[in-house]
């Protein structure tokens, strides 16, 4: 009898745990950023895309990329700078990454 209400309890427990969410967060970069190819992959749409994602997302501790995409500057909400190096074309152009971990 005592053993009814345990078991009870545990399914309880159980059930009230939902299963774990995982972590997202975008990440706007700008197409002259250095060092991952995001103008010669990302903002071109590029087969090695999906790959210079996900290093992104590694470099900044997610597991993967969920998705990528350039985006257009009225997009952009102010938190980004809007002063580009001189650069010969694209400078203007913007790539958000979304991480999941």
């Amino acid at each position: 009898m005592r053993l009814l209400p345990v078991l009870m309890l545990c399914a309880a427990a159980v059930l009230t745990t939902g299963p774990a969410r995982a972590e997202t967060r975008v990440f706007i970069i700008a197409n002259y950023a250095d060092g991952y190819g995001v103008d010669r992959c990302l903002a071109t749409g590029a087969t090695c895309g999906n790959v210079v994602a996900t290093a992104y997302c590694h470099a900044q501790a997610f597991d993967e990329a969920r998705s990528f995409r350039k985006i257009e500057r009225d997009e952009l909400t102010g938190t980004v700078s809007t002063e580009a190096p001189v650069c010969r074309s694209g400078c203007n152009d913007y790539v958000a990454i979304e991480c999941i971990r």
